[in-house]
């Protein structure tokens, strides 16, 4: 008698052997654990570091190249208003029994060219961090180029542009050039002059001096204040007093002087600033990375600029 052959087995994995979908008994296997979820403290770390970023990177930008560029445009548009009103004969020159117009602030009011600095640029009437924000300004107290008396005119050293950054770079007998209402001024260099150097002599009556200002030192690290003193020798324009008195000059438009009503809009800005970035940490825990940057980078690099541009007025005017 033929004995029929056991029963075929079918082989079966172990319950502990790994599935072919994965770790782990059944189909899908163990759930792998979650990672730890940012807390409080993290979340208010990373704003503060967004803010901190934001305010670094915003005033790196505002200082080294947005407020160049501001300053070429502000230069191009007062340079066409002010050669129109030379054409049409508007351009101030202070009022006067015999007529003329007084400059309003932040009026263009004359042209300043110095060939050895290859520099062109426009002087606007005031001298706040406001005003030279824009260029070179006229001090107030001073008669306007090509008068009698000495004619003040300040600008920046490295911020906006830095219209008078090289100005210590002057010799004795450069040229200075000026046009205002009254006509093209021309003036030679007496001497570069920096704390304790000697003061030149005083000026005779009915002559006309410009004496040039802007910070002295490394940029962005002033040490001093650079003064250059040129003589008129053209002739010399007839013209009213001063639109302010000698001693009426608010403080903030004197030398390295900042601009001291610029704290509320900073504090408001900053305020902005604070409240966003605590709102896209929020937004990041519950968005993700990818959409919170997309969202918070030009939102942050925004403020940060406005920050960053009311931190430079607070900064001396001729910085």
């Amino acid at each position: 008698m033929t004995t029929a052959p056991p029963a075929a087995q079918v082989w079966a994995p172990p319950a502990d052997a790994p599935s072919a979908g994965g770790p782990g008994p059944g189909p899908t296997g163990p759930r792998r654990p979650k990672g730890p979820t940012a807390g409080p403290g993290l979340r208010v770390a990373g704003a503060a570091i967004s803010i901190l970023a934001a305010v670094l990177l915003g005033f790196v930008i505002d200082a080294g190249v947005v407020s160049d560029l501001r300053h070429a445009r502000d230069r191009q548009v007062d340079y066409a208003a002010f050669r129109s009103d030379l054409a049409n004969g508007t351009a101030p020159i202070g009022r006067s029994a015999a007529g003329g117009r007084a400059a309003g602030l932040g009026e263009p009011v004359a042209i300043l060219e110095i060939p050895a600095l290859r520099l062109r640029e426009v002087i606007r009437e005031g001298t706040s961090a406001e005003e030279l924000a824009r260029g070179a300004g006229h001090r107030r107290d001073t008669p306007l180029p090509g008068q009698a008396g000495t004619s003040v005119l300040m600008g920046r050293q490295a911020t906006f542009g830095g219209p008078f950054r090289h100005l210590g770079e002057l010799s004795t007998g450069d040229t200075v050039r000026l046009i205002t209402g009254q006509g093209t001024h021309v003036y030679k260099v007496v001497a570069p002059r920096r704390a304790g150097d000697p003061q030149p002599p005083a000026l005779a009556q009915g002559k006309g001096r410009v004496t040039l200002v802007t910070a002295d030192g490394t940029p962005f690290m002033p040490d001093g204040i650079l003064r250059v003193d040129a003589e008129l020798t053209s002739e010399v324009q007839p013209g009213p007093p001063p639109g302010l008195p000698a001693g009426a000059l608010p403080e903030d438009e004197k030398p390295m002087a900042g601009r001291a009503d610029a704290w509320l809009p900073l504090v408001l800005w900053g305020q902005a600033l604070v409240l966003a970035a605590a709102a896209l940490a929020w937004a990041h825990a519950r968005w993700g990375r990818r959409h919170t940057w997309v969202v918070g980078v030009p939102l942050l690099g925004a403020l940060g600029l406005a920050v960053a541009d009311q931190t430079l007025l607070l900064l001396p005017n001729l910085l």
